[in-house]
């Protein structure tokens, strides 16, 4: 078996994705994300047609656990555009390596959360991969998700709070509770967005919960308060 990068799809990705560039587009995509990293300039159509042969085709397929894993590191370090990050998650959720999506490949995710450090790449990575993995072994990861939610990192503490969004009738509202409580006072954007879209989604399946979760934390922040009960009427 083989463990290290497949080196055919890296290059077969990223000549893919420069083949479609649009420096005009890019220009925008990048003012848009303040984002360091130049874009391609391809639109979220376009990166998904351009992706979806290569991970189809049956020379690129992974034949190892450790090849993948190899291969999504490849391709996120030594990404040069945005868009190479994207193909590395692509590549992370593409369905046929599902069953690698688990425990084992969680330091793998908070890596990616760390350094992309943005929410472009850590709300996708937050709310499947490792929403996913969170799903399937709820007792494991429920607790590294409460380490997560006291992480040092804003980006890796958001991963935590949202990593139930989706999960419907699934969720786990202590775990729910227990990420958010320990960020209630962060003044930080991206942690009191991230608390009101995680209860916000919540509400859909039981706005009883949300409403008496926003009632009983009289400390959340307005922005989390308002995105929290943006569909629901707050009780008299």
């Amino acid at each position: 078996m083989k463990t290290g990068p497949h080196p055919d799809l890296v290059s077969a990705v990223r000549a893919a994705l420069e083949q479609q560039a649009d420096p005009v587009r890019a220009a925008g995509q990048q003012r848009y994300m303040k984002s360091a990293m130049p874009y391609f300039g391809l639109t979220s159509p376009q990166l998904k047609a351009t992706l979806a042969p290569l991970l189809r085709d049956p020379v690129f397929t992974m034949e190892s656990r450790d090849q993948w894993v190899a291969t999504v590191t490849a391709l996120w370090d030594g990404a040069t555009h945005r868009e190479q990050w994207y193909a590395a998650i692509a590549l992370a959720r593409h369905r046929p390596y599902r069953a690698w999506v688990d425990s084992d490949a969680m330091p793998l995710w908070q890596s990616l959360i760390r350094s992309g450090a943005w929410w472009d790449v850590v709300d996708d990575i937050a709310t499947h991969l490792v929403r996913d993995t969170v799903l399937a072994t709820p007792s494991v990861e429920g607790l590294r998700m409460r380490e997560w939610a006291a992480a040092d990192s804003l980006w890796v503490r958001r991963a935590a709070i949202i990593c139930q969004v989706g999960a419907g009738a699934r969720l786990d509202q202590s775990l729910l509770a227990d990420v958010i409580e320990p960020n209630i006072d962060d003044r930080e954007f991206f942690s009191r967005k991230a608390i009101g879209w995680a209860l916000r989604d919540h509400a859909r399946h039981d706005p009883d919960w949300v409403l008496a979760f926003v009632a009983a934390h009289p400390h959340l922040s307005g922005l989390s308060r308002r995105e929290a009960l943006k569909h629901l009427e707050a009780p008299a």
